[in-house]
C-alpha cells in the first residue's frame, strides 16, 4: 500500500487489518500521480476520507480524494455528453488547462470581461491556478481529465455567479454543482455544510441561494461543455447571458 493511500486512512487505525487483505491485483498506474487501488481500499479511503473532511472542512486532499473515489458513474455520464457536443468534444481532445502561466495575462483586460472578472476572484482570495489539488483516484486517464476540469472550472463558475468563498458562498456554489453535475461530493457538501451555518444563514442558503442554484443549475447550458479559455476578452454578462448563467443575489 503506497504512502499517499496510508495517509488517508491513518485517522482510522482499525482499517489497518482490512488493509491488508488483497482481493485483486493492482492495476497499473494510468497517469502521472494516479494511486492505483482495489475496491476495498476505495472504500476505506471514501469512509475515512468523509468523515475526516467532515470534522476538518479545510481539508482540501480529503475532499479531492472523496471526489475521486466517488465520482467515477457521474464522470462517465459527464464524458458522454461533453463527447456528444461539438465544443465539449473539442474541450476533451485538446485538454486545456488553468495554469498560473495560462491566465497570468488575464489581470490587463478590462474589469467588465469574463477573464477579469475570473482573476479579481483569485487575487482577492489569494488562490492560485495551481493550488487545486491533483486527481489521483479515478483509474481512467480520460475520467481523470474531467475530474481535474471540473475542480478548475470551479473558482471560474464562482467568477460567473459572484459569489465569494465564504462557507455560505461556497454551499450556494455547491448546490449548483449539484443540480448542474449532480457529482457525490457537491451533494455530500451541499446536503451536510448547512450544519456549520449559524441560523441566520442557513434561513438564507434555504430561502435565498438553494432557490438561485436550482434555477441555474436547471437553465445554464452544460458548463462543462465551454471552452472558456476563448472567452476571457467578452464582457461577463455577455457570457452570462450565452450561458443561460443566472448570478447570485449579491451576497454581504
Amino acid at each position: 500500500l503506497t504512502m499517499s493511500l496510508r495517509r488517508h486512512v491513518a485517522i482510522f487505525p482499525w482499517t489497518r487489518s482490512l488493509l491488508a487483505v488483497k482481493f485483486s491485483s493492482q492495476a497499473s498506474q494510468q497517469y502521472e500521480g494516479h494511486v492505483p487501488s482495489t475496491l476495498l481500499q476505495k472504500t476505506v479511503m471514501a469512509v475515512g476520507s468523509a468523515v475526516g473532511a467532515m470534522v476538518e472542512p479545510t481539508r482540501a486532499d480529503l475532499v479531492a480524494a472523496l471526489g475521486d473515489i466517488t465520482a467515477p458513474w457521474v464522470l462517465r455520464r459527464l464524458h458522454r455528453k461533453m463527447n456528444a457536443d461539438d465544443v465539449g468534444r473539442e474541450v476533451l481532445r485538446e485538454r486545456p488547462r488553468l495554469s498560473n502561466a495560462s491566465v497570468e495575462t488575464l489581470r490587463g483586460l478590462p474589469s467588465h470581461t469574463l477573464g477579469r472578472a475570473y482573476m479579481d476572484f483569485m487575487d482577492s482570495h489569494s488562490f492560485s491556478s495551481a493550488d487545486r489539488p491533483p486527481v489521483r483516484f479515478v483509474d481512467d486517464e480520460t475520467l481523470a481529465y474531467v475530474m481535474i476540469r471540473y475542480r478548475e472550472l470551479h473558482d471560474v463558475w464562482h467568477a460567473l455567479s459572484g459569489l465569494p468563498t465564504t462557507i455560505l458562498g461556497e454551499l450556494a456554489v455547491k448546490w449548483l454543482e449539484m443540480v448542474h453535475l449532480g457529482l457525490p461530493v457537491a451533494t455530500l457538501s451541499a446536503l451536510v455544510g448547512p450544519l456549520r451555518l449559524p441560523l441566520q444563514e442557513r434561513t438564507l442558503l434555504r430561502t435565498t441561494y438553494i432557490p438561485w442554484a436550482i434555477r441555474c443549475g436547471r437553465s445554464s447550458a452544460n458548463l462543462m461543455c465551454v471552452y472558456y479559455e476563448r472567452h476571457w476578452e467578452e464582457p461577463i454578462e455577455d457570457v452570462r447571458k450565452r450561458l443561460r448563467f443566472i448570478p447570485a443575489p449579491p451576497m454581504q
